[in-house]
């Protein structure tokens, strides 16, 4: 694969976004290529998890994380790719309730083998009754 230049870089994300960003501009050149492609082809571009999915995924782990520049840009890269108020909201819950409960298994110390052993016998009981309906 040919590099590509730094202007032919800025080019082709001015094409797909209508301007070059401030946190593309300040990617140093000898990586802004790579950087570009691998948020073109993960987060614009339809892929195993459809955009919207990935979009909705982001919000949670952004509001894990506490990034209002992610929490922006998720939530916003959401709608535009069709997510409702309602999926958005539930992702946030979700989010919450998996912080939640990662911050009471881990601060009490709850044994690992123990737990997964029970998750995997809840599965299979799910699945049980699931298949009997």
């Amino acid at each position: 694969m040919t590099s590509m230049s730094r202007s032919e870089v800025d080019a082709d994300i001015t094409a797909t976004l209508g301007l070059v960003p401030e946190f593309f501009a300040a990617v140093p050149d000898a990586f802004v290529e790579s950087e570009w492609q691998s948020f073109k082809q993960l987060m614009l571009s339809e892929t195993a998890i459809p955009n919207k999915y990935k979009e909705l995924i982001g919000l949670g782990v952004s509001g894990a994380t506490r990034c209002r520049y992610c929490m922006y840009y998720h939530s916003e890269a959401a709608r535009l790719f069709g997510a409702t108020e309602e999926e958005i909201n539930e992702a946030a819950m979700v989010a919450k309730t998996s912080m939640g409960w990662s911050t009471y298994l881990n601060s009490l110390h709850f044994d690992y083998e123990k737990f997964t052993e029970e998750f995997d016998r809840i599965t299979e009981h799910v699945r049980s009754q699931m298949a009997a309906m």
